[in-house]
């Protein structure tokens, strides 16, 4: 590359750290960033989580501040609840509201906060894998404020719940209630298991996403009103999972066995092994490491689909589930069955089978789709505009990128890293977009959009591994940005 080419191509790249850095603060309340000022006015939890990722190249104290914000939310129960609500913010600007959700009375038995708003259901156990690179980004501030033994407890109670109170099938892995719960919300992975759920009276709420988004982007009415039937039967029943400690979740006519959510959470069961010896915890690090390894293991066999060489959601409410008590795999191919990719245990033959099925022509990665697709590009619901039935994410092609370089394809890596920043770049920032074109769609200044970018741009691609690792090379550009960061 020649001289003036490369002072293009900085001058680009100090201008995207620029750009993303100004979402992240226009998106910051003071001690958390909310996903998008319009759309998504409150902290959503796994989006803390990735926008954490980010924010730790600019301001690791800011960074440390988004978690602790979160988890200061916590049920008695270890649940992380997937909405803190600002009660700043109107009622009426997002739905459900607090309202709705009433955590305070109905989540009391559950160990609800009293002070604070909050939903009733989780989303994606991202935290631990989050607060270890955030750790990471400055180890001394991080001692210095006891950062990580302050959230080792929360962090060990959350997986606790959700392999003790949501293990549904009775295998160690995690099930969700909700579709809300796995993150990627109106897939067509969820659409046989919502048949079963009748949706709420449409004139008892009125859908706010509507007022800041196109229609033809977000799910559809009869979907969302199948949303608000299931939360609010679970909100009914006190947020209860199950009457014991073992085996005892998903007590309700929702209960899967998806391959993402249990992928981050073996994730993370990893990264707060991590923790746990960083805090001199040894004997307890060695029992979660050998735990998440076992916890791979399960899951490949629950979820693994060979034919498919794709991971698929199990549904435990299939058919009558008291004489399937494993119930049945889901025929869809959804991203979330890539998302694997990210574990370091993963046998060598299901990896290389992962990274085919993303390059064949259901995800189209390097091929003719610009970044990896929510849900397969030849399937029946595809649909490139729609929330998670087609359009690419930011946050489901990072993981990706990590994956590919976890595994032995760095060229591959390194080109899904082009195409997202690319992305990222021309999209400003959106929510998702078109897999094909790379058309922005959703909300535009999305906080996990740029703060992975970030990520992308600031962290050393040959440090992303298990181990701390230093600044990379282009520290000195990053306090540009970081004067708008201060840490008062």
């Amino acid at each position: 590359m020649g001289r003036t080419a490369q002072l293009t191509t900085r001058r680009a790249t100090t201008s995207l750290r620029e750009r993303a850095a100004e979402v992240l603060w226009a998106n910051w309340t003071g001690t958390s960033t909310v996903p998008s000022r319009q759309l998504y006015p409150h902290q959503w939890s796994w989006d803390s989580a990735f926008i954490a990722i980010g924010l730790r190249h600019l301001s690791p104290l800011r960074a440390q501040l988004e978690l602790e914000t979160l988890l200061s939310a916590q049920w008695g129960d270890g649940r992380v609840p997937h909405i803190v609500f600002n009660p700043a913010v109107p009622l009426d600007a997002y739905f459900p509201s607090p309202d709705f959700w009433r955590s305070t009375t109905a989540g009391r038995t559950a160990g609800a906060p009293g002070a604070i708003h909050t939903s009733g259901i989780v989303q994606p156990p991202v935290h631990a894998l989050a607060v270890w690179l955030v750790h990471r980004a400055d180890p001394g501030l991080s001692r210095a404020r006891s950062f990580l033994a302050r959230a080792h407890p929360r962090l060990a109670a959350w997986h606790r719940y959700l392999r003790c109170r949501r293990d549904a099938g009775g295998a160690g892995l995690a099930s969700v209630v909700h579709p809300w719960e796995q993150g990627m919300d109106n897939s067509p992975c969820w659409d046989a298991p919502l048949r079963r759920v009748p949706p709420a009276d449409p004139s008892a709420y009125r859908r706010a996403d509507l007022d800041h988004s196109a229609a033809e982007d977000r799910p559809t009415d009869l979907d969302y009103g199948r949303y608000v039937r299931l939360a609010a039967d679970y909100r009914d029943r006190g947020y209860a999972d199950g009457g014991g400690d073992e085996h005892a979740g998903g007590v309700g006519e929702f209960a899967v066995e998806d391959p993402s959510f249990n992928a981050l959470l073996i994730a993370s069961e990893h990264a707060l092994a991590r923790i746990e010896a960083e805090l001199g915890l040894r004997g307890a690090s060695v029992v979660r490491e050998t735990r998440a390894r076992a916890l791979t293991g399960t899951l490949v066999e629950r979820l693994w689909d060979p034919a498919d060489g794709l991971f698929l959601c199990r549904d435990l409410r299939s058919g009558d589930h008291r004489e399937l008590p494993s119930g049945e795999l889901v025929p869809e191919r959804g991203v979330g069955g890539l998302v694997p990719l990210i574990l370091p245990a993963l046998p060598a033959p299901v990896a290389a089978a992962l990274v085919r099925t993303a390059c064949g022509p259901h995800f189209g990665l390097g091929g003719p789709a610009r970044l990896v697709p929510s849900y397969d590009l030849t399937g029946s619901a595809f649909d490139p505009r729609r929330y998670w039935r087609g359009p690419a994410w930011f946050n489901t092609n990072w993981l990706l990128e990590r994956g590919l370089r976890l595994h032995g394809e760095p060229t591959r890596a390194a080109g899904l890293r082009r195409a997202l920043l690319e992305v990222a770049g021309e999209s400003g920032f959106a929510e998702y977009v078109d897999p094909y074109t790379g058309r922005g769609c959703g909300a535009r200044g999305f906080g996990w959009s740029a703060a992975l970018a970030l990520d992308l741009l600031l962290d050393d691609p040959a440090g992303r591994d298990e181990e701390p690792h230093g600044r990379p090379a282009e520290a000195p550009s990053v306090a540009v940005t970081r004067k708008r960061f201060r840490d008062d």
